[in-house]
C-alpha cells in the first residue's frame, strides 16, 4: 500500500505541487490513514492544510480506496532534529 501511495504522490501530486516549488512525501500509512509531509515551498505555506484537503486527499483517496483519510504531517523530521542536536553540540561548524 505504501508503494502505491508513494507512486500517486510522485506521479500525480508532485507535478501539481511543483508549480508552487513544493512536493510531498509519505511519512507513514497506519490504520487506513496516510500521513503526508509537504516539502519545499509547500512545507511552510499557510495554505498547506487546504492543499492536503483539496489536492492531495483527492488524488490519494481516488487512487487507493483502502485509504480512509489523508492527514498533513507537521511533525519535525528526525533528520532535522539530528542536525539541530549537532549544531547545539557544536558538531557542525
Amino acid at each position: 500500500m505504501e508503494e502505491k501511495i508513494k507512486n500517486i504522490l510522485e506521479n500525480q501530486v508532485d507535478p501539481v505541487l511543483s508549480q508552487h516549488f513544493g512536493g510531498s512525501t509519505l511519512s507513514k500509512f497506519e490504520n487506513g490513514v496516510a500521513y503526508i509531509r509537504l516539502t519545499g515551498a509547500c512545507a511552510h505555506c499557510p495554505s498547506a492544510q487546504d492543499t492536503i484537503e483539496s489536492v492531495v486527499k483527492d488524488y490519494v483517496m481516488g487512487g487507493c480506496p483502502e485509504v480512509e483519510d489523508v492527514v498533513l504531517d507537521t511533525s519535525v523530521s528526525d533528520d532535522l532534529l539530528d542536525m539541530a542536536r549537532k549544531i547545539l553540540n557544536k558538531g557542525i561548524d
